[in-house]
C-alpha cells in the first residue's frame, strides 16, 4: 500500500472515521451508514455517485487525504456529497486543498468565487484574439488560392428574354441569343482607355486593383441595411462584370476583393482595360465597346474619335440616365431633355479630365469638345413590332421595379416573362385606333393632321391585369415613346368623378362634412368668381378677380351636380372642388389608384378640372374601382417570371381592396351612365350594352380623353398632339377637320370600336343598383325655386327605377326633359354648351361646340407635373 494510503490506528467510537461513519481499523466489518435501520452496506449506494465513492463497493477502503476525497468528490458525489463528507461541517466550496487539474480553456475560472469565474483572463482573451486573426490570415490565403481569374469571353454569352401572352403562348423573344464580340486592346482606341482612366480610376497604372476605402465604405453601408456601393477601381468593375452573382452580399464583396487581388498581381493592365470595356453595360441592350461603338453611333469601336469616346465612357456611369435619348419610361428623372444635359456635361467634363491628365493634346482637346456628338436614335430590334414592343416596355419595368434585378442583369437574358396580355384584345384595340385614324385624319395633307399621338389600356376591374394596350405607331415607325404607360397628358374633364365622389363621401364644409347629393345645386353659369370657404375670392396675381370659364356661355343657371357632369360643365365642379377641399380630392384620386407623383401640385382651382396628367393604364385602373363598386387593384402587367427554370418571387397578383364606401362608387356608376346616355358621350351609346364613362378636353385642345367601363373591362383612350422634336403638346383646333377635338369625339369613337370586339359574345351584367346618397347641399347662395301650382312641392326628387320623362320645375336653367336611371332631376335634357361637346347622335361625327375643360383658368391654370406612368415615380413602376 501507498505511504498515503498508511493510517495510524483510530480510537474506537470516534475519529474521522467515526464521524464519516466508516468502520474503523478494528472493526473487522462496514459500520452501517449513518441514519440506517439494519441495513447493509449496499443500502447506500443511493448516496454514491461513482466507483471511488465511500460505500459503493464494500471493501472498507478509504481515503487518504483531503485532496483525494475532493477530487472523488469532484469525479461524481456533487455538491451534496461533498458537503456530507466534509470535516467540521464545511462542504466542497469551501474546501481550500490544491486545486485539480488545470483546463485547456479555464473558463468558468477555477477557484474564483462569485462574479470573478466569469471574468476572462487575460492570458484567454489574448490567445482568442491570436487565434481570430491567426484564422482571418489563413482563410484569407485559402481564398486567393482558391479564387480564380474570370475570364471575359465566359461573361460574353448572350441569352434571349422571352415573353407570353396571358395564355402562356409565346409572344417575343427578344436580344441576341449569340456571343456577343470581345475585341483585343489593339482594337480599342487610346482615347476610349483613357476616357474610363480620367473619369474613373485615375491611378489604374499604379494601384494593386482594389481599393480599401472604397471596400469599407460598401461593407459600412451593407451593415446598415442601406444601398451597397461597388468598388472605385476598374479592376473592381471588371471582376463585378464577370463575376456571375450580382448578390450584395457580405460573401460576394469579400470573393470580388480576393478576385481583384488576384487580378492585379496576375494580369496585366492592358488584359484589366480590355476586360472591362468588353464586358461593361452602356444601355440598349449593348453589352462591349463594340456593341456600344455600333449601336450608338453605327460604327466599329476602333473607328471611334476621342469626343465620341468621352460619350461613351459617360454611359458607363449609369445607361439609365446618361443616354440621350432617354428612358423616362423607366425612371421619370430619366427624360429626353435632363439625360441629354447629363450627358453633355459628363462628355464635356471627361474631355477636360484627359486633357488635365495630359492624354489630350491641346489642338486634339479643342477639337473634340467643340461640338457634342450627337448618338443615333433608338432602333427597333428583332420581333420588336407593331405594339408587342410596347407590351415588352411595359412588361420590362414591371419586372424591374418588383424585383432586385437590375436593368443590366435583365438585358443579359435568359429569363422568361409571363404576362397578363391578351393577342385578341392588344389586337382590337389597335385596330380601333388604326380604322378610327384612317377614317378621319389625313396627314399627308393635312398640316393639323399631323403629329397626332393616342394612347390606350384595358384593365380588368377588380383584378388590376392589363389586357391589352396601344403605345403608339411602333419602334419600327421611330415611335419609342410608350402612350399607355407615360405622363405629360392632362386627362382634363375625366377629373370630375374624383370631385363628385369626395364631395358624396366627405361633404363640403357648407354640409357640415355630411356627404351631400348628386342632386345638390350649383351656378352653371359661365365666367364665374370662385368663392373661398371664408367668404373671400379667388384673385389673379394682379389681384384681379380670378374667373372660371365654360366653353359656351349658356346660361345654365343652377343645376344639380348630375346635370353638370352629364354636360361636362365647369364652374359647378371649380366651386365645389374647393367647397370640399382639394386636398380631399386628391385623397379621393389616390385611393382609386392615381399615383401622387402624376398629380398637379398647385391644388388651385383648376385643379378639379383636370390638370394632372396620369398615365392611360392608370386611368384605366382608376375607374376600374368604380366599376367594382369601391375596390382597387393596383394594375400589373407580369404574373410569373422564371431564371433558369426556377420561378422569382414578388410576383404574386395585386390583392383587392375597398377604399370607398360601394354606395358612393354605384353613384359615381349612375351618373357617369348618364353622361353616356344624356350627355357628352353620347357616341358610346352605339355599344349597345350598360356602360359608364366621362369625357375629357383640355385647354387650348391640347388633348381629349374618353374613359369608361362596364364590369368586365376599364378602358381608357387619351388624344393629343406633340411635337416631335421638344415633345411639346400642340393644339388639335382644326385637327379632322373641326373646329375642336373633344373627347366625346374621336376617343369615344375608338373606345366603342374596341369594346365592341373586346365584349363580343360576352353577356351584359349591367351595375349593382344606386342607393339614395347623401342630402341635397346646394350651393352658398343658391336661391330655393318656387313650384308652380299644378306641381306638388316635395322636398326631395322623384325617384324612378324606370326610363321615364321626368317633371320640371321652375328653374333658371332650360327645362328640357331627361331620361334617368335612378335619379331623376329638375334639369331637363342635353341641352346646348356642353362643355365637352359630342352630343351627336352620329358615332362618329361630332362637331357641337364645347371644349374648354380647362379654358380661361388664368393665373391658376394648368400646371405641369411629373410621374404619372404605371409604377410610380419611375414612370412606368
Amino acid at each position: 500500500m501507498s505511504e498515503h494510503r498508511r493510517k495510524p490506528p483510530q480510537p474506537q467510537g470516534g475519529g474521522r472515521a467515526a464521524r464519516r461513519g466508516q468502520p474503523g481499523p478494528s472493526s473487522g466489518r462496514p459500520a452501517a451508514p449513518r441514519g440506517a435501520n439494519g441495513a447493509s452496506d449496499h443500502s447506500y449506494g443511493s448516496h454514491s455517485q461513482g466507483p471511488d465513492s465511500y460505500g459503493s463497493g464494500g471493501d472498507g477502503r478509504e481515503y487518504g487525504s483531503r485532496a483525494e476525497a475532493r477530487r472523488a468528490a469532484q469525479r461524481g458525489g456533487g455538491r451534496r456529497r461533498g458537503a456530507d463528507n466534509a470535516p467540521s461541517g464545511r462542504g466542497r466550496g469551501h474546501d481550500q486543498g490544491p486545486p485539480g487539474k488545470p483546463r485547456f480553456i479555464d473558463y468558468p475560472r477555477v477557484g474564483k468565487d462569485g462574479w470573478r469565474r466569469w471574468v476572462p483572463s487575460w492570458r484567454l482573451v489574448t490567445g482568442l484574439g491570436l487565434g481570430f486573426v491567426g484564422s482571418l490570415v489563413v482563410m484569407a490565403g485559402v481564398g486567393y488560392a482558391l479564387v480564380g481569374i474570370p475570364n471575359e469571353n465566359a461573361a460574353a454569352e448572350s441569352q434571349n428574354n422571352v415573353y407570353y401572352w396571358g395564355d402562356g403562348t409565346q409572344m417575343v423573344a427578344t436580344g441576341t441569343g449569340v456571343n456577343r464580340q470581345n475585341l483585343t486592346i489593339d482594337k480599342i482606341p487610346k482615347a476610349m482607355q483613357y476616357a474610363v482612366i480620367s473619369a474613373e480610376n485615375k491611378s489604374f497604372y499604379q494601384d494593386s486593383g482594389v481599393d480599401p476605402m472604397g471596400i469599407a465604405r460598401a461593407l459600412a453601408n451593407m451593415a446598415r441595411g442601406g444601398q451597397t456601393q461597388g468598388g472605385s477601381t476598374i479592376t473592381q468593375q471588371f471582376v463585378k462584370n464577370t463575376y456571375l452573382s450580382q448578390d450584395q452580399t457580405l460573401t460576394r464583396k469579400f470573393t470580388e476583393m480576393f478576385i481583384s487581388l488576384k487580378v492585379g498581381t496576375k494580369l496585366d493592365k492592358n488584359d484589366i482595360m480590355r476586360g472591362y470595356l468588353n464586358t461593361s453595360y452602356y444601355g440598349r441592350g449593348a453589352y462591349g465597346i463594340q456593341a456600344a461603338a455600333q449601336t450608338y453611333y453605327g460604327k466599329d469601336a476602333e473607328d471611334l474619335t476621342p469626343s465620341q469616346c468621352a460619350v461613351l465612357a459617360a454611359l458607363l456611369k449609369g445607361p439609365t440616365y446618361y443616354d440621350p435619348a432617354g428612358n423616362a419610361d423607366l425612371d421619370k428623372n430619366a427624360t429626353e431633355e435632363a439625360n441629354r444635359a447629363r450627358s453633355e456635361g459628363r462628355w464635356r467634363w471627361i474631355l477636360g479630365e484627359m486633357h488635365k491628365d495630359n492624354h489630350l493634346a491641346d489642338a486634339d482637346y479643342q477639337k473634340a469638345v467643340s461640338k457634342y456628338p450627337e448618338p443615333q436614335g433608338r432602333k427597333a430590334t428583332r420581333g420588336m413590332n407593331g405594339q408587342v414592343s410596347y407590351m415588352v416596355d411595359t412588361a420590362k419595368k414591371y419586372v424591374i421595379n418588383h424585383s432586385q434585378i437590375t436593368e443590366a442583369q435583365f438585358d443579359k437574358g435568359g429569363y422568361q416573362i409571363y404576362t397578363t396580355f391578351q393577342k385578341a384584345k392588344v389586337d382590337a384595340l389597335s385596330a380601333a385606333v388604326k380604322k378610327i385614324q384612317k377614317s378621319r385624319l389625313n396627314p399627308k395633307t393635312k398640316e393639323k393632321d399631323k403629329y397626332v399621338q393616342f394612347g390606350a389600356a384595358s384593365v380588368v376591374p377588380n383584378d388590376g391585369a392589363i389586357v391589352a394596350l396601344y403605345g403608339g405607331d411602333g419602334y419600327e415607325n421611330g415611335h419609342f415613346t410608350n402612350n399607355a404607360d407615360t405622363s405629360g397628358v392632362p386627362v382634363g374633364s375625366t377629373w370630375k368623378p374624383y370631385v363628385l365622389a369626395a364631395a358624396m363621401q366627405d361633404g363640403t364644409y357648407n354640409s357640415n362634412g355630411e356627404g351631400i347629393s348628386p342632386l345638390s345645386k350649383y351656378n352653371g353659369n359661365d365666367h364665374l368668381k370662385v368663392r373661398r370657404p371664408d367668404g373671400s375670392y379667388y384673385l389673379n396675381k394682379d389681384n384681379s378677380f380670378f374667373f372660371q370659364a365654360n366653353e359656351s356661355n349658356h346660361p345654365w343657371g343652377y343645376i344639380t351636380l348630375r346635370k353638370a357632369m352629364e354636360q361636362s360643365i365647369n364652374t359647378p365642379f371649380v366651386q365645389l372642388g374647393v367647397d370640399v377641399g382639394m386636398s380631399k380630392v386628391r385623397d379621393m384620386a389616390r385611393s382609386t389608384g392615381i399615383l401622387e407623383g402624376s398629380m398637379a401640385k398647385d391644388l388651385n382651382p383648376s385643379f378639379a378640372i383636370g390638370t394632372s396628367t396620369p398615365s392611360a393604364i392608370r386611368m384605366a385602373d382608376s375607374y376600374a374601382t368604380f366599376a367594382s363598386s369601391g375596390k382597387q387593384a393596383d394594375p400589373y402587367s407580369v404574373t410569373m417570371v422564371k431564371k433558369d427554370g426556377q420561378e422569382l418571387p414578388r410576383f404574386t397578383k395585386p390583392k383587392s381592396r375597398q377604399v370607398m364606401d360601394s354606395s358612393i362608387a354605384n353613384n359615381v356608376t349612375d351618373v357617369l351612365r348618364n353622361v353616356i346616355q344624356n350627355g357628352t358621350g353620347q357616341n358610346a351609346k352605339v355599344l349597345g350594352r350598360t356602360a359608364a364613362g366621362k369625357t375629357g378636353t383640355t385647354d387650348e385642345n391640347k388633348s381629349a380623353w374618353f374613359v369608361g367601363y362596364t364590369q368586365q373591362l376599364s378602358t381608357s383612350v387619351a388624344m393629343f398632339r406633340e411635337n416631335p422634336k421638344d415633345h411639346r403638346l400642340l393644339s388639335m383646333n382644326g385637327t379632322a377637320g373641326t373646329d375642336s377635338i373633344h373627347g366625346g369625339d374621336i376617343p369615344t369613337s375608338v373606345w366603342t370600336e374596341y369594346m365592341r370586339a373586346a365584349l363580343q359574345g360576352k353577356n351584359d351584367p349591367g351595375f349593382p343598383d344606386a342607393i339614395k346618397i347623401g342630402k341635397i347641399h346646394n350651393e352658398a347662395g343658391a336661391p330655393t325655386p318656387t313650384p308652380k301650382p299644378s306641381i306638388t312641392p316635395s322636398p326631395t326628387p322623384t325617384e324612378s327605377t324606370s326610363p321615364s320623362p321626368t317633371e320640371t320645375t321652375p328653374s333658371p336653367s332650360p327645362t328640357e326633359s331627361e331620361t334617368c336611371r335612378f335619379f331623376c332631376n329638375d334639369d331637363g335634357g342635353t341641352g346646348p354648351g356642353g362643355a365637352d361637346g359630342g352630343a351627336s347622335s352620329s358615332p362618329t361625327d361630332s362637331t357641337s361646340p364645347g371644349t374648354g375643360d380647362v379654358r380661361g383658368t388664368g393665373n391658376a391654370g394648368a400646371n405641369g407635373s411629373d410621374g404619372g406612368g404605371l409604377f410610380g415615380g419611375q414612370a412606368g413602376q
